[in-house]
Parts: structure tokens; sequence; C-alpha cells
């Protein structure tokens, strides 16, 4: 079973765009009535389907799929409430082997920036980049699910 523990921070300075080339991505979730969360994602040139459940603390079951890229757009199209998001991730090695992943939100998120890093345990420590501001982990207004129904714009 897969499971996906991470940290995520509010950034306050584009220090980070030096360390990495972006990718582009767009990704969008089927909507669905028992807190599970099914997302669709294109990720520069590859698609992917993820099944997450409920987050207790920092963790959660998270499963995710490759699929075929012309799959992931027509899931986009037709299976996947709108609106979707629509942002540049920057993949930045941290030590231990962690990374972090900073997302450049564009659309109606447009000026809202997140770094998330993954860890092996809820104690692990690690160090914050001088670009990081404030932990935002639990946070829900911050994940991707809750912005397409509530977009930075609004806040």
């Amino acid at each position: 079973m897969a499971k996906e523990i991470e940290h995520k921070f509010t950034v306050k300075s584009d220090k980070y765009k030096s360390l990495a080339t972006p990718t582009l991505y767009r990704q969008g979730y089927i909507p669905t009535t028992n807190g599970m969360t099914v997302r669709v994602r294109i990720a520069g040139e590859k698609g992917f389907v993820t099944f997450k459940d409920k987050t207790i603390g920092m963790s959660r079951n998270e499963f995710e799929y490759e699929i075929p890229v012309a799959e992931a757009c027509q899931m986009l199209d037709t299976l996947c409430d709108k609106p979707q998001i629509e942002k540049y991730r920057y993949v930045i090695p941290a030590e231990q082997g962690l990374k972090w992943e900073v997302d450049e939100f564009l659309g109606d998120n447009a000026g809202l920036v997140v770094a998330e890093i993954e860890v092996p345990a809820e104690d692990t420590k690690f160090s914050l980049p001088e670009w990081i501001d404030k932990e935002v982990t639990g946070d829900k207004k911050y994940n991707n699910s809750q912005l397409c129904k509530k977009p930075y714009k609004e806040w």
C-alpha cells in the first residue's frame, strides 16, 4: 500500500525558479461522495489517474497509475469537474534523497505558489530553503481539489 506523507508551505520568493525547469500540469477531479479524491492529470507528455483516501494527520493512502495521455485528456474533458487546475511544477532535489515540488498556479489561482515535500515518516526532519515561507499543511484551502472549488482569486 502506498502512503503519502507530505508537508506543504507557501513560498516567499521566486529563487526556486533558478533551481529547476518547470513542467506544465493540467489536472481535474472526478466527483466522489465518500471523501476519497480521484484525480486525472497530464504532466508534460504523460497522463495519470490517482486515487487518494481521507487524510489522517499528514498521511493518506495514494495509488497513482500512468495512463495514455489521450485517455487522460478525454477524462479531463468529459469526467472531471470544472474549473480545473493548471500550474507549472518545479522539482528541486533536497537532502536525504527528498525533493521539493513547487507549484506555480495559473488561471483563477494565479499568484499562488506552494511547495510540498514528501517524507517517508511523519517525524522526518528536513531543512527549509530560504524561499519557503509558512507551513500550511492541513489547511484544506491549499489542496488542489479545493482550489478547483474556491480558487485563489476568491480568497
